[in-house]
């Protein structure tokens, strides 16, 4: 027996990895919700550090240049100076002091702006001109907008990301303003090499992890592509800001403005949430240097980044794999010897007994519930042996019983078969078809379909002088010889009601009808629930009048002109119901352009469509309303289709009938 086969042993294997799978699964679950949570946590923690690394690699730098900056624009060497810009000996003084300024600049360089003259004069370690201002800015110049930008601003300390077009360079400007007695005297300071800046304090190797600079209005200070930094924020030149409002939903920046203000509130901090950054979800940590007026950024995304070692996850998987294998294995062993070697010895004994040796030892009994079950199987394997020897011996004497009582029942059966038959040939014999077709021809048709052989539907015709006759529709309550039955006591009482009445009033028609089968059952002791009622239609074509008068007994006249479909309801209440009826006539002008129509309640109340709901009375009116217009053949085919479409697999609830007819009035 394979251990992958059809016996007991393939579905022990595989119920035992239904159940370890069914375990695994809710572990998996839970698992990975455990390493999810785990990845987030430390995921926070590592862009919380990160960006308190950041932020003290970016203070501490900077905030020693910018004490420098303080300390070197503050000199009382400086204010003299800039008074007296012209004084050789002022100026000779102070590029001397400068030149120690320089050396502990982290750049080596130094800028100096006379607000008086507007000359600026820069200083590094390459400058061969020690005195000599570089360039004299002007108001009418865009690129000097950044200096009367700042004085305009009246900020101590201005720090911006600026290109120098003149020097080439493009750095972080530390500008302090330098002021006396409310009286601007100039402007001083240093500048860090924006590449430098970034290589230094906002590149990283880490995938996955995006440190930037941002400042109050979001615009890029630093970043680690430099072609995201908006130059000249600070100082209001920047034609183009970079922000990162721009890389976020616009449904996101109240809560990233709601995140940079709590940074804000509580520098000391860093503020956590998730933000979608171009199209990635990504962790997003914010911390404030209120020294800078900056917010350093660091932006995680946890699909990428590798904040959690999963070396030791695949190690547990591999174990846990290996020992779920050798589980399985030892379950499948002791379940081969325990249970599955006893029962194939039990198996080999039920067999033989299958094939009638009775005659066989079972297995030893093991004293365990196999052995139990196998004691149970010698029991009752004596006990069929001679029930077995019994019953044939009763089969054999009822055998030949139950053959002639067979003979007698198919003997009965033809007989009853043949008189359905014949019976349904009488009930079509009675139908008017002949009749119909010569007077009609192909400006009628009927659908007629009892749901057995025979049918309490039927309809009749009956012409008279002048080209007018009266057709109908009849539904005996009840279906196959019970209504088939019924028809012939409505047929005889409508054609004693026709010689009595004649054809041009079919409720005075109906009203004899009605009497007369009342009279005919008065005497009659009918079971309990057993209905006579029927429902009755008729129409008498008068041509020389070109009128229609229509009567009914709980049956409906419909007609249409192919556009539009109208309904001449008949009277509540049947023939042979409880009380009396009193059927009234309706008069209609006869139109050679519009199509007739009787039915049983058959074809509406058939089941069918997706729910298996009848078809309805508004479904079967939009029918007709869609057929009108064809010619009355293709009417017929196409009514019979639509109703075996609607009905589908459902089978026929009741007997059907429908009869429709034109009236040609140039004949």
């Amino acid at each position: 027996m394979a251990i992958w086969g059809k016996g007991l042993r393939a579905k022990s294997m595989w119920a035992l990895v239904i159940v370890c799978l069914v375990a695994l699964i809710p572990a998996v679950a839970i698992g990975w919700q455990i390493m999810t949570g785990v990845q987030a946590h430390f995921s926070q923690a590592y862009a919380r550090n990160f960006t308190q690394l950041n932020r003290q690699s970016i203070l501490v730098p900077l905030s020693r240049d910018l004490a420098l900056a303080r300390r070197f624009s503050d000199s009382v060497l400086m204010r003299e100076w800039l008074k007296n810009e012209n004084d050789p000996l002022y100026k000779e003084k102070l590029f001397l002091e400068s030149q120690g300024f320089m050396d502990d600049f982290s750049s080596h360089s130094f800028f100096v702006v006379s607000a008086q003259s507007g000359n600026y004069y820069y200083r590094d370690l390459n400058s061969t001109n020690n005195v000599a201002p570089e360039y004299t800015l002007s108001a009418s110049n865009p690129d000097d907008d950044w200096f009367y930008n700042v004085v305009a601003s009246d900020q101590k300390i201005n720090i911006n990301v600026n290109r120098d077009t003149r020097l080439k360079t493009t750095r972080v400007w530390l500008n302090i303003l330098i002021k006396e007695q409310g009286k601007v005297l100039g402007l001083a300071g240093t500048g860090i090499d924006l590449t430098h800046f970034i290589d230094d304090f906002i590149a990283t190797d880490e995938r996955g992890v995006t440190p930037m600079i941002i400042d109050e209005q979001g615009a890029f200070q630093a970043h680690p592509n430099i072609d995201n930094v908006a130059i000249g924020s600070a100082t209001g030149t920047d034609a183009k800001l970079r922000t990162i409002t721009a890389q976020l939903d616009e449904a996101e920046i109240p809560r990233l403005q709601a995140l940079m203000a709590s940074a804000k509130s509580t520098p000391e901090q860093v503020s956590l949430d998730w933000f979608t950054m171009n199209g990635r979800r990504q962790l997003v940590a914010i911390g404030f240097i209120p020294e800078l007026n900056w917010y350093v950024i660091t932006a995680i995304d946890p699909n990428t980044a590798q904040v959690v070692e999963v070396s030791w996850l695949t190690t547990s998987l591999l174990a846990f794999i290996a020992l779920l294998t050798i589980l399985l294995l030892a379950l499948a062993y002791a379940i081969e010897r325990l249970i599955l070697a006893p029962l194939r010895r039990l198996q080999s004994s039920a067999t033989a007994i299958a094939e009638g040796d009775y005659h066989l030892s079972l297995p030893a009994s093991s004293g365990d519930e196999i052995g139990d079950l196998s004691t149970a199987f010698g029991v009752m394997a004596n006990k069929v042996q001679a029930h077995t020897e019994e019953l044939e011996h009763k089969v054999r004497s009822r055998t030949f019983e139950l053959e002639a009582a067979n003979k007698q029942m198919q003997q009965a059966r033809l007989q009853i078969n043949a008189s359905i038959d014949y019976a349904s040939l009488i009930q079509k014999a009675i139908l008017p078809d002949q009749q119909l077709t010569q007077m009609l021809g192909e400006q009628h048709f009927v659908l007629w379909q009892p749901r057995d052989v025979v049918g309490g539907d039927f309809y009749l015709f009956h012409p008279a002088e002048q080209g007018r006759f009266l057709v109908g529709v009849v539904d005996c309550a009840g279906h196959g010889v019970a209504g088939a039955l019924m028809t012939m006591l409505a047929r005889a009482a409508l054609d004693h009601a026709i010689n009595e009445c004649g054809i041009t009033s079919p409720a005075a028609i109906l009203q004899s009808a009605d009497k007369i089968l009342r009279g005919m059952l008065q005497d009659c002791e009918l079971p309990r629930g057993l209905a006579t009622n029927m429902d009755v239609g008729l129409a008498c074509v008068l041509p020389d009048q070109e009128k229609l008068v229509f009567a009914g007994a709980k049956m409906s006249l419909y007609h249409s002109d192919g556009e539009h479909i109208d309904e001449i309801k008949g009277s509540r209440r049947t023939l042979l119901d409880r009380r009396a009826a009193e059927f009234i006539d309706t008069y209609l002008p006869l139109q050679p352009q519009r199509t007739y129509y009787l039915a049983t309640d058959g074809y509406l109340d058939q089941a069918g469509g997706e729910k298996g709901f009848g078809l309805g009375s508004s479904h079967f009116c939009e029918l007709l309303r869609t057929h009108a217009a064809l010619p009355l053949p293709k009417q017929a085919q196409g009514l019979k289709q639509a109703l075996d479409d609607y009905k589908g697999s459902y089978p026929q609830r009741d007997d059907i009938t429908l009869l429709a007819f034109k009236v040609d009035l140039s004949a």
